[in-house]
């Protein structure tokens, strides 16, 4: 992840729940063939809406919830597709997530998303988005977006 002072490639301030179809859209544009996204936030900043946001916009057809105590929750889409969702909170030791095979999600080549990605930064690939929401009040958040890795490099 990218020290703090780095520039994002978006910016979208005073986001509230209703703007968030529009804001995972045009994050998904960017995102091109990236497929793991890592989330930053404090408790409560909105992490899991946000998936559940990305969810919709990728058609995924299950009710999403929290994977805070199954660490990773897998939903399928209307085009029979999978993507992932990572809640590392809980995460006792970086051991934990080898035991559920995270490496083969995170390197399938399908949408997974990680809260809390701190604990596995080692296991992250080169190319990957982060998104840092930061709460400005209680029904808006800033959300920054920033591309990591060689296809950062190759974009105008």
């Amino acid at each position: 992840m990218q020290p703090d002072g780095v520039t994002p490639d978006l910016v979208f301030d005073r986001v509230s729940t209703a703007a968030l179809e529009g804001v995972t859209k045009t994050m998904l544009n960017q995102i091109g063939a990236y497929r793991v996204c890592v989330l930053q936030g404090e408790m409560g900043s909105g992490k899991t809406t946000l998936v559940k946001a990305f969810g919709k916009a990728l058609g995924v057809v299950d009710t999403m919830a929290s994977p805070t105590f199954s660490l990773v929750n897998e939903y399928a889409t209307k085009s029979g597709d999978r993507i992932y969702h990572f809640d590392l909170y809980r995460l006792k030791s970086a051991n934990e997530v080898f035991d559920i095979g995270a490496e083969e999600y995170l390197y399938s080549g399908k949408y997974c998303f990680v809260e809390w990605p701190e604990k596995i930064l080692t296991l992250l690939p080169e190319e990957y988005a982060e998104i840092r929401i930061t709460v400005e009040d209680e029904h808006h958040r800033t959300i920054e977006f920033l591309l990591h890795g060689r296809k950062e490099e190759k974009r105008v």
